[in-house]
């Protein structure tokens, strides 16, 4: 009966087009894990865009201030800003000929008791323009984050303090722009997907104006056609959550990329049998840096492990 289950509401839930039978099982995740994950997931995806401005000063300072609630506290080795507009000034007078990068390492969220969400990471920084020699200047940093619900899926920063932990220099400056622009689009549309609302409406935002969802159930080309399938196969497990790894892109043009993931998916199905299951995903992206998030284009997925209940 399981099995049968199974096979009916995942198998046509868009996940996949081939089995490759030898690769590594998904990694098992607690209950609470997967009822929360959707709120873990928005989280990353505003803690990749709060660097979007420092590293491409096009995504302008109002997409930049939406992702703050209007009392935020800022506090780093600049000083300490608080509100709207006491960051946006602060942020003004960095000079125009910095070119800065923040490299993402293993961030954790914790969804504390009253719905807000404590975010820390590891962050290796980079910046050219500051030290007079031309060298770059390196420095690891640790970001200490607390979010509030907002009134969306994604929840917004009302706290943030950053600690500078060692500092020294680098022969060669790496851009993050699209790494960080990226795993910001894909932590949007993960949360939208598995927000227990199931409101389509917000992955418009994320869409190409064309694009195609290649799906085992069949390709998505219109919004119509996602409605659909989130209303449906997509809704048929009462909870599910995914994380990411071996995350990788490749610049196809300008504002053009590929992205290469695998994706751990664990859900719960109405009769509270818990399943897991192991993707490959590759997408491909349009970016306009002026907009919120980068759109979806297409997206290609292969079964790395079938749906299987828990042991």
């Amino acid at each position: 009966m399981v099995i049968s289950l199974v096979r009916k509401t995942l198998y046509t839930s868009a996940l996949a087009l081939f089995v490759t039978p030898l690769a590594m099982g998904a990694e098992m995740m607690s209950t609470d894990e997967i009822k929360q994950g959707y709120k873990q997931n928005a989280a990353l995806a505003q803690l990749h865009r709060w660097y979007l401005l420092y590293e491409k000063p096009e995504y302008g300072m109002e997409n930049a201030l939406d992702i703050l609630s209007e009392d935020i506290k800022v506090k780093s080795g600049l000083g300490e800003a608080k509100g709207h507009d006491e960051y946006a000034q602060r942020v003004k007078q960095l000079p125009d000929n910095w070119k800065n990068a923040h490299d993402v390492k293993s961030p954790n969220v914790v969804v504390n008791d009253d719905g807000t969400l404590l975010l820390t990471t590891d962050v290796s920084y980079l910046n050219e323009g500051l030290l007079e020699d031309g060298s770059i200047r390196s420095a690891e940093l640790t970001y200490t984050m607390l979010l509030a619900p907002g009134d969306s899926v994604l929840p917004k920063f009302t706290d943030i303090v950053i600690a500078q932990k060692s500092e020294g220099k680098e022969k060669e400056f790496v851009p993050r722009y699209a790494q960080n622009r990226l795993q910001s689009l894909v932590h949007y549309w993960l949360a939208l997907i598995e927000d227990p609302a199931r409101n389509a409406e917000p992955v418009q935002e994320i869409l190409a104006d064309e694009f195609s969802l290649n799906f085992s159930s069949g390709a998505i080309t219109d919004f119509e056609g996602f409605r659909q399938w989130l209303a449906g196969p997509g809704s048929q497990v009462t909870a599910s959550t995914h994380k990411i790894s071996n995350f990788s892109h490749t610049t196809l043009a300008d504002n053009q990329y590929e992205i290469m993931m695998d994706f751990d998916w664990n859900g719960i199905l109405p009769n509270g049998t818990e399943m897991t299951a192991k993707t490959r995903h590759s997408w491909k992206v349009m970016d306009n840096p002026t907009e919120r998030f980068a759109r979806i284009k297409s997206v290609d997925v292969e079964i790395l492990e079938p749906f299987t209940p828990k042991p």
